[in-house]
């Protein structure tokens, strides 16, 4: 900081032009920042420049002070000032010292009123949360067919024309019902309930849209209404807040059950893009024949091989019975009658049966002898006890 001398005379203390300026700039400098009410006059912006000016009038007095301001932070604001608004501006005094004007270096500007109602708003929103309006468990998912979409909206505004047009570009079939509704002013809460009313009334509605296209802080007040507000929480249907830009955020948009950005982008929350499901379905269809293809060839092979199993079924069972039974054939036949006469022996019978001692026959009896290979008759010469 430059220091601030006097000129060398003898009898007083004399300040160049700079040097005074300087000096009262700097002191001004130590004071601090303050609030200055007035209405907005010779407001000049232009793009070129990298500062605001406007002179702050006093409406009760013929009173003014040039307030600047730099135009990015002025910008910032999108208060879209205009000839005779009252505003409040928070900034710090300061002296340009070429010029030697006094000036008010402006930090913020709000419209009239604006610090109430942002207190006001900042109230209401803590009640409503509190009493779990904005929770994320009470938000619904939205449908992905409606059956009929309610859009409230003001009326001829673009806003309402960008999300009709959105919704019919995207998906052609989609029903519509538009209930139009003032979206600013003291009228404008009463108004957008009793739409959001008339659309739930409508069994057939499903959604619903609630848009209007972006504006000042109070032009977007209604849509923080308490009103308003208990109208979206406690609608029927789902409904999805499009209000303002993406910066704004009206308590609207927390009760709802989602938020767009801009219209545009709530309509294609809504619908889907016809043309995107159909390519969606073609290719589900597609993916369904192949998997039905594979698995009707995985079962035709299983089945081919089912059926060559059973006709090797009876072969192989036959097969491991025959095994099964051999042990038991061999010794059986090793059993039997005619590997008994095999090893020598002989069979004899009379008319009355087999003989099976000499005590069963008598000399000159008639009897029968079998052999292993053949048989013949002999008649009992002699027995022997």
């Amino acid at each position: 900081m430059a220091k601030v001398e006097a000129l060398p005379y003898d009898d007083r203390t004399v300040y160049s032009v700079a040097a005074f300026n300087r000096g009262v700039g700097q002191w001004l400098g130590r004071l601090p920042t303050v609030w200055v009410e007035g209405e907005v006059t010779e407001l000049r912006r232009h793009e070129r420049w990298a500062t605001v000016f406007f002179t702050l009038k006093d409406p009760g007095d013929a009173c003014s002070v040039g307030v600047t301001m730099p135009r990015s932070r002025f910008d910032a604001l999108r208060l879209d000032l205009e000839e005779g608004e009252r505003v409040h501006v928070f900034g710090r005094p300061e002296l340009y010292e070429q010029r030697g004007e006094f000036k008010l270096r402006a930090l913020s500007v709000e419209r009239f009123g604006l610090g109430r109602h942002l207190a006001a708003l900042e109230r209401l929103k803590a009640t409503l949360a509190a009493e779990g309006l904005f929770a994320t468990q009470r938000k619904r998912p939205l449908p992905l067919l409606p059956r009929r979409i309610g859009v409230v909206t003001g009326n001829a505004a673009a806003a309402k024309r960008d999300v009709v047009t959105t919704i019919r570009d995207r998906f052609p079939p989609a029903s519509l019902v538009v209930a139009e509704a003032l979206v600013q002013g003291s009228r404008a809460a009463g108004e957008i309930v009793a739409a959001i009313d008339r659309l739930c009334e409508q069994g057939d509605v499903d959604v619903i849209v609630l848009t209007r296209g972006g504006g000042s802080f109070e032009d977007l007040l209604p849509f923080s209404d308490e009103r308003v507000v208990r109208a979206v929480a406690g609608c029927r249907v789902p409904i999805v807040s499009a209000v303002g830009h993406e910066q704004d955020t009206p308590l609207c948009d927390l009760a709802a059950d989602a938020r767009a950005s801009t219209p545009t982008a709530a309509a294609k929350l809504v619908v889907p893009d016809l043309a995107e499901l159909c390519g969606k379905l073609d290719r589900a269809r597609e993916a369904s024949g192949r998997s039905v293809r594979i698995s009707l060839g995985q079962e035709s092979a299983r089945l081919e091989r089912t059926r060559e199993r059973l006709r090797l079924a009876p072969a192989l069972t036959v097969e491991r019975k025959r095994a099964a039974l051999e042990p038991l054939a061999a010794k059986l036949a090793s059993l039997s009658p005619s590997a008994t006469l095999r090893r020598g022996y002989a069979i004899v019978r009379t008319e009355s049966g087999l003989v099976f001692s000499c005590a069963d026959v008598e000399p000159g009896d008639r009897v029968e002898v079998a052999l292993a290979e053949g048989a013949f008759g002999a008649r009992v010469e002699d027995v022997a006890p």
